[in-house]
């Protein structure tokens, strides 16, 4: 008979992007006793990752614990955008409740409705943390009654909607019931947590249920496979069945176990069940894997995911800089690469081509594919990516395409070149509330098709003061042909070196997208051009010298400003016959046949059909 472990309480903390939920953690963390008088606090601890750091967002699920009153209570940080949907979906079956936090000002956005909505339907318990209440533009009562108004429009159920609250500043690591009243330390938040979240109900003495949630990899005792020992104990020295999707794989034993300690690992010889753990030394263990009895094995349902609505082609890079500048090259060294990625990922897909050297990816979102290539890149790797393409999908025998919502924040004099740049791509307008502040909130369904390459143009059109998220809606009937870039490119027409002669000639001709003394080769994209269609241009041309001396000769050139794309804005402006090739060191746009006198012959039999 099972029992509930009032020893452990499992929870997840789901937030939108930058409303504070890894600051919230690092206090927890802190008063939780996770370090020691001489330890040197380091902000946003659980953001491990250098991407992580830099980009001030969430991209992997982790896990960490605080004791509180002689209860473990182990803490999963979820990443905040619905790109890594797949993290989020993996965190919350391990978990018995969720704390959701939302800025005072900002309040609940449209990635956590993404995550509320996989909670709620699980039937999770919930806690409602208003963060920031020290904020000058604090809105703390509208706030709550939009989360009451998202409870409502997700179906929670009573007992779902009639949620506690709790009021935060998680930079001081404070928090209270009464706003009145102003908070001294997390105590609140801790109590709060052991009283309406209850234990896991869990037996010791069931057949063990471990189900692998999450993999990790230590250099020392290799593959580590994270997750919730649902049933029974675990053991060293004892033998158990792998169960898989296709097949159960026995005898199988670990070469250690772990329980989590504050941000450490500890070895166990023995662990209990309603514990999230982690153990090492089985071979060939996936994400959705359950560890059951050697001889009655008992699997649990594997983890399901939504399915990936974006795709790319990695290729191997072929272009004249090839090895240059990266250490791992070949299809084989991406292949495995990508292999392991999916390992840890479940809501990637990688399939072979055609072709040995090209490999279809498919994923959540641009930003997902985005980080993933950035973490190749800095691990040393070199290859060529596509334009984004959707996925689309078969129903009674027509094409669907997967929709998405897009929510806007922007200034209300940006109103009419926003509807008009997205009705162009299909979007229609579903709501729009004017809050009499200067400011609106607009709602669009647009299919995902026509939002790639549209964030860059956004931004451009709000003068960087816009808010954009999107959601996955649904699949809807094809919308037929969309308009992608209207603008056509500048191509280098032959290898060389830019000049700065060159370049004050292509002035008028668009904007320059590589530096002076760069390197480029024939059919590099080196920028944007001002009007449609492509122009093939010299930009390596050197000025003539002469015996002639000019009393103007020595002034000085004066070039506007270089233009410089990063990954994300690459993998948005490329066109379909265009590839970005990503190394180690340098971001390129290039044309996918470089030779002039081929692309000059395709573009003219393409004119011709």
């Amino acid at each position: 008979m099972s029992i509930r472990k009032d020893n452990f309480r499992n929870i997840a903390i789901i937030a939108h992007v930058d409303h504070g939920k890894t600051t919230l953690v690092d206090g927890m963390l802190e008063q939780g006793g996770a370090f020691d008088d001489h330890h040197v606090s380091e902000d946003r601890v659980m953001d491990s990752g250098d991407l992580e750091k830099e980009r001030g967002i969430t991209i992997t699920a982790k896990n960490t614990t605080v004791q509180w009153k002689g209860t473990k209570i182990n803490i999963l940080d979820t990443p905040g955008h619905a790109d890594f949907g797949g993290e989020v979906e993996r965190s919350l079956s391990m978990v018995d409740g969720v704390m959701l936090l939302v800025d005072a000002s900002e309040g609940p956005m449209p990635q956590t409705r993404f995550v509320l909505k996989k909670a709620l339907a699980l039937e999770l318990p919930v806690i409602v943390v208003v963060n920031k209440i020290d904020k000058p533009d604090r809105r703390v009562e509208e706030v709550i009654n939009e989360v009451y108004d998202l409870f409502i429009d997700l179906d929670a159920t009573e007992e779902q909607i009639e949620f506690p609250i709790l009021y935060t500043i998680a930079k001081d690591a404070t928090a209270t019931t009464d706003m009145e009243v102003p908070g001294k330390d997390l105590s609140p938040l801790f109590d709060m947590i052991l009283e309406e979240f209850e234990g896991p109900i869990a037996d010791d003495t069931e057949v063990p249920q471990f189900l692998v949630t999450n993999l990790d990899y230590d250099p020392y005792v290799g593959q580590i496979a994270v997750g919730r020992l649902f049933s029974g104990k675990l053991a060293l020295n004892k033998q158990y069945t792998l169960c898989k999707e296709d097949k159960d794989v026995k005898n199988v034993k670990f070469s250690a176990i772990y329980t989590y300690h504050n941000t450490d690992r500890v070895k166990m010889d023995e662990v209990e069940c309603g514990d999230i753990i982690a153990v090492s030394g089985v071979d060939n263990v996936s994400i959705g894997d359950t560890i059951s009895d050697l001889e009655n094995p008992k699997a649990l349902p594997a983890i399901r995911v939504d399915e990936p609505t974006v795709s790319m082609m990695f290729c191997v890079n072929d272009g004249p800089f090839a090895g240059t500048e990266g250490k791992f090259l070949t299809s084989v060294q991406i292949k495995n690469r990508l292999d392991r990625e999916i390992l840890t990922n479940v809501s990637l897909r990688v399939e072979a081509t055609e072709r040995a050297d090209v490999f279809k990816v498919s994923g959540r979102g641009e930003l997902q594919m985005a980080v993933l290539i950035e973490t190749m890149r800095r691990e040393g790797f070199e290859l060529m990516v596509s334009r984004p393409t959707v996925i689309f999908k078969e129903v009674d025998g027509k094409k669907h395409e997967p929709v998405e919502r897009v929510f806007i924040d922007t200034t209300d004099d940006t109103i009419g070149i926003i509807t008009e740049k997205l009705s162009l791509r299909k979007g229609r307008l579903e709501n729009l509330v004017n809050h009499g502040s200067g400011r609106v909130n607009m709602e669009f369904l647009v299919p995902t098709r026509g939002l790639i390459g549209y964030r860059s143009q956004f931004l451009t059109d709000t003068r960087g003061a816009g808010i954009m998220n999107t959601l996955f809606e649904s699949f809807e009937p094809h919308f037929g042909k969309i308009a992608h870039r209207l603008l056509g490119v500048i191509v280098s027409d032959r290898s060389g070196k830019v000049t700065a002669f060159a370049s004050l000639a292509m002035e008028d001709r668009g904007q320059r997208i590589v530096e002076i003394g760069k390197s480029v080769y024939s059919g590099m994209v080196i920028g944007e051009r001002n009007r449609p269609g492509d122009l093939e241009i010299n930009i390596t041309k050197e000025k003539k010298l002469t015996n002639m001396r000019s009393s103007s000769s020595e002034a000085t050139v004066v070039l506007r400003a270089c233009k410089l794309i990063t990954l994300d804005e690459a993998i948005e402006f490329i066109d379909d016959d265009e590839l970005v090739e990503c190394t180690p060191e340098s971001v390129r746009i290039r044309k996918r046949e470089i030779d002039n006198t081929k692309r000059a012959a395709a573009a003219k039999k393409k004119k011709v059909e």
